[in-house]
């Protein structure tokens, strides 16, 4: 399943299930089939963004050291995208529809 938000102010913005669900969960939304995020919500949810992509980025990296087989297995590489990558599009979008008192809404 995948996730599209949708603004005005931007290009489409279209994301894999587990990574629209945790962004939406990030910015204190309710991942569900579709939804929205006001103008108003914009730079509560850009802070928000931040301070998590801040706090993932002070954790240690969780396995060091892997042999080269093993970040050849897809999970691993799922987990070699850090959250700044993921967001950045996101906050992108944001701070544009925030720029045009835009709205961004999202479905499934």
């Amino acid at each position: 399943m995948l996730y599209k938000f949708k603004s005005k102010a931007a290009a489409d913005l279209i994301m894999l299930e587990p990574q629209g669900r945790q962004i939406l969960e990030i910015i204190g939304k309710t991942p569900g089939n579709n939804g929205i995020l006001t103008a108003a919500q914009i730079p509560g949810a850009i802070s928000a963004l931040e301070a998590a992509v801040a706090a993932s980025e002070a954790q240690p990296p969780a396995q060091e050291g892997k042999v080269a087989e093993d970040e050849d297995d897809q999970g691993n590489r799922a987990e070699s995208v850090k959250l700044r990558q993921r967001a950045a599009p996101f906050i992108d979008m944001l701070r544009k529809s925030a720029a045009q008192q835009a709205d961004v809404v999202w479905g499934v």
